[in-house]
């Protein structure tokens, strides 16, 4: 997933921001977005969860997720 995760982060800049977070590091986060698989893909819109799915997606699987989502907004 990660250099999926990377090609998707470089292409939607800067329409779009992507961020990891190590949740093994930064127990809190994962406890307060309720993440308890690894990947969890969660889109935020000025602080707002929008959308979120867990497992790796494949790169067009990504970029359709984000689109959809996005297109809603």
């Amino acid at each position: 997933m990660a250099p999926t995760f990377a090609a998707a982060a470089a292409e939607l800049e800067p329409r779009l921001r992507l961020a990891k977070v190590n949740t093994e590091s930064e127990p809190a986060v994962a406890a307060r977005f309720g993440i308890r698989s690894i990947p969890t893909l969660i889109l935020f819109r000025q602080g707002v969860e929008m959308a979120r799915v867990s497992g790796s997606l494949p790169a067009a699987e990504l970029r359709r997720w984000i689109g959809q989502h996005l297109q809603n907004a």
